[in-house]
């Protein structure tokens, strides 16, 4: 019991973009229609009327909608967890409950209103939702988890092997100006950069030091000055050397890099996770 309660603190990866939300939305909508077609629960199994999944199409809208206005909800929120995100499948099973009660009383099953009833369809919703959501939950889990273990355990190997040495690195010199202020570094000496609101923190060898300066830059100006085929945005807080990285680690959220000196495992958003993955292996075959 203790194991199940501390799984739900482990982290779990959440929907990045509206686009993903929408996405996502109209997959459960259609998983809804699906299965209310094939399991016919709620007694929809004794209404009968010639245009029967035609009326059972507003219950797979009812939930994807409020699977859509859950998630727009929580997509800013850091730090997401499994138990968080049972939380948000509960609460969009609970509200998607109140007008799929009223639908399934007024049109489908032709019945009074009344507080029971409505218990009966929410006790309904839960008892197929909620193990249904668990499954779902613990499969995407384990699955997202093996793969990016197992992808960043094969890159990993890749870098520590010797890469490719591109003399244009030591020689080209990336030019940062604020306005106020102007930095002038070897692309080789950039080793990442933090966005901090309206600064940024860029971390840079100068002597075979680490030298961090803060600079007052958004992190989109400061990319359109810095970026090469090795200095890319992985995150929408980090933009980094990928020649820099030593280490790479994989979780059911995604990645992180290391780098060699620098005692912070930088996170790979899920939606630059294909395109960086991509490069570092190109770097270092």
């Amino acid at each position: 019991m203790i194991q199940i309660f501390s799984f739900t603190s482990y982290p779990y990866p959440k929907s990045e973009s509206q686009k993903e939300v929408l996405v996502s939305s109209l997959s459960a909508g259609i998983l809804i229609y699906l299965f209310l077609i094939i399991f016919q629960p709620f007694d929809t199994d004794q209404f009968h009327h010639e245009h029967k999944y035609l009326l059972l199409f507003p219950y797979s809208i009812i939930f994807g909608i409020f699977f859509y206005i859950i998630n727009l909800l929580v997509l800013k929120i850091n730090n997401w967890n499994v138990g968080n995100e049972l939380i948000k499948i509960s609460s969009i099973l609970l509200l998607a409950s109140i007008p799929s009660y009223f639908y399934n009383s007024l049109i489908i099953s032709h019945v009074q209103l009344d507080f029971v009833n409505y218990l009966y369809m929410l006790m309904y919703t839960f008892a197929i939702g909620i193990p249904i959501s668990i499954i779902y939950v613990l499969s995407r889990y384990i699955y997202l988890k093996k793969d990016h273990e197992n992808t960043a355990m094969r890159i990993s190997a890749q870098l520590q092997e010797t890469p490719i040495i591109d003399d244009d690195l030591s020689k080209k010199t990336l030019e940062i100006s604020t306005g106020t202020s102007k930095l002038e570094i070897l692309e080789d000496d950039f080793i990442y950069a933090q966005s901090l609101e309206n600064y940024c923190a860029v971390y840079y060898n100068e002597n075979h030091t680490v030298k961090k300066v803060l600079l007052r830059i958004s992190s989109s100006k400061l990319l359109n000055q810095v970026e090469t085929h090795t200095i890319k945005r992985c995150h929408r807080s980090y933009i980094i050397n990928l020649n820099k990285v030593k280490n790479i680690k994989g979780n059911a959220q995604g990645y992180k890099l290391s780098i060699e000196k620098i005692d912070l495992a930088i996170p790979v958003s899920r939606s630059y996770a294909p395109y960086v993955i991509s490069l570092l292996q190109s770097l270092n075959v």
